[in-house]
């Protein structure tokens, strides 16, 4: 058996957006937490995380690892202070979008960890918006002083590289989701499903969140959605990625398609708990997706499911051009018509999509281990000294 005082067995803290059931950072971790395991077994490395979260019973026991409580000064300090290293990532961690507190945290789990002399790993992290220019030195700072920087797209890399960060030391990798498997034993229920679900009604899986406070967005949306319905007979099937948010917003829209669906169109609203895996598993139930949920579009690409995105945020229209794509419309504007038109072309020709994006999407896969397997090889070679 295998403990943490063998010569090869290293305790890594992780630190991300974890703990707070939003099921695209949950596939995050899930992705990362099976990347290390199997690129450390291929390095000949035993890597133990430990996982900071905001809720450390719930993460323990539905990923099986150690976890903390990531806002705990104390928890924090013992985690980092018993670790080998630390990796921040992935997901949308150094942005002040959504608070001007997120970067300052982030990078100061970072900075404490480079303190303590840990070494320090970056992964596959989305970098920005960043409006607020005093920021910058602390993202800088940290990212020259880490052990391996990987970004999920070149806009990151680039914001890196003005603030100062050498663009030698960036890797641009894909988001950690695009290895996530589906959950163990699912295929052959899947095939046995998929002979009933060629002669049914196609569906269409939705993934919507709160954005404008006016709501127009989503007005638009499901105007979007009863034209495609008056057209031909679609089951949406709404997705709620983080709870209980895009479930209340998929009810609002639900809502808004009440008496418009005819001809053999319905509206539903999914339930598949916690578990990022089962989320994918939906998603690959799908016939199409339309997707506001970065990590909705993600799951789509990762089961080769055909999708139509819609932009809030710069992080989707990066992307989707990474699969050769472009944004079906924006939060400030979303044409009916034009939607229902291209929803019917995947719907009506999806091997055609399919084959159009492949060789993208494979390539998107295969990198998606490349942080797991460069961190794996540092590792060792740390043992090694």
């Amino acid at each position: 058996m295998v403990t943490g005082t063998d010569k090869k067995t290293r305790r890594i803290v992780i630190s991300g957006y974890y703990g707070f059931r939003n099921s695209g950072d949950e596939a995050v971790l899930r992705s990362i937490l099976l990347a290390l395991a199997e690129q450390g077994e291929a390095a000949g490395v035993t890597i133990q995380p430990v996982v900071l979260s905001a809720d450390p019973a719930w993460t323990s026991q539905m990923y099986g690892v150690e976890a903390v409580r990531r806002m705990h000064p104390k928890d924090l300090w013992n985690a980092l202070r018993t670790s080998d290293g630390l990796i921040s990532g992935g997901g949308s961690l150094l942005q002040d979008a959504t608070s001007a507190k997120t970067i300052p945290y982030y990078t100061g789990v970072i900075k404490l960890a480079q303190l303590l002399g840990k070494p320090t790993f970056i992964y596959s992290q989305g970098i920005g918006p960043v409006t607020r220019r005093w920021m910058d030195p602390l993202i800088r700072g940290v990212m020259r002083k880490s052990a391996y920087v990987s970004v999920r797209d070149a806009e990151s890399a680039e914001l890196l590289k003005r603030i100062g960060v050498p663009h030698s030391r960036i890797e641009v990798v894909p988001d950690p989701v695009m290895g996530l498997p589906l959950p163990a034993g699912s295929a052959a229920v899947e095939r046995a499903e998929a002979a009933v679900a060629a002669a049914a009604v196609p569906v269409v899986g939705v993934s919507l969140r709160h954005w404008r406070k006016d709501g127009a967005d989503l007005g638009r949306a499901a105007d979007a959605l009863a034209e495609l319905a008056s057209r031909r007979p679609v089951r949406l099937r709404f997705l709620p990625f983080h709870m209980p948010d895009d479930a209340e917003t998929s009810k609002l829209v639900m809502e808004r398609l009440a008496g418009r669906l005819s001809g053999g169109s319905t509206a539903e609203l999914a339930a598949p708990g916690d578990d990022p895996q089962q989320m994918l598993l939906e998603v690959s139930r799908c016939d199409a997706l339309f997707g506001m949920r970065l990590h909705a579009l993600i799951y789509a690409a990762n089961q080769m499911v055909p999708m139509l995105g819609l932009s809030y945020d710069p992080k989707i229209d990066q992307f989707l051009h990474r699969l050769g794509l472009d944004a079906i419309g924006t939060t400030e504007e979303l044409d009916p018509v034009a939607f229902a038109d291209s929803a019917e072309v995947l719907l009506d020709n999806p091997e055609a999509w399919k084959e159009k994006h492949r060789e993208a999407i494979e390539r998107l896969r295969q990198q998606s281990q490349q942080p797991a397997q460069q961190i794996a090889q540092l590792l060792r070679q740390i043992i090694s000294r």
